[in-house]
């Protein structure tokens, strides 16, 4: 398969929100065929995964500066709205609000035919491989510039 005809299975970002669809499969579910409560963070992590790849932010490129750099989620605040089942279609909808200093801020929705089932409000750290708080480089505060920029005009 050419490069040209594979999926876009880092979803897209759409007025500054990135969009991610999600499929709910078994293992994602427990005993009752209902999504166990874990998952939804998998879900969203995926979410903040995609963002950051799609405007060229790549975990693996952060490990190798010096000093080598990572993520970490220091608050989260969850809304269980409505279960999601086995076979559902998802989509989850990421917003950054805020990035400055070592702190980058967020909301995420998890939709199912454009209604909220799940939402939570985040705040994560730059850090470097020992714990300790690193600014964001100016180049991931140019990357993040316009959905932030996006995200304070549209809420």
């Amino acid at each position: 398969m050419s490069d040209t005809t594979w999926p876009d299975i880092s979803g897209k970002i759409v007025d500054g929100v990135h969009r991610l669809p999600i499929r709910v499969y078994y293992e994602d579910t427990d005993f009752s065929g209902i999504v166990y409560h874990a998952n939804y963070l998998k879900f969203a992590e995926r979410s903040r995964s995609d963002f950051l790849r799609l405007v060229g932010i790549h975990h693996s490129e952060i490990l190798k500066l010096d000093p080598p750099l990572a993520f970490a989620i220091q608050k989260m605040e969850i809304e269980f709205l409505a279960p999601a089942r086995i076979d559902d279609l998802l989509e989850v909808e990421t917003r950054y609000t805020a990035a400055r200093g070592a702190r980058l801020e967020f909301e995420q929705v998890i939709t199912r035919d454009g209604e909220p089932i799940w939402r939570a409000i985040l705040k994560a750290a730059c850090i470097d491989t020992s714990g300790r708080p690193r600014r964001l480089t100016p180049e991931m505060l140019a990357a993040f510039g316009p959905y932030v920029a996006a995200a304070s005009q549209s809420g």
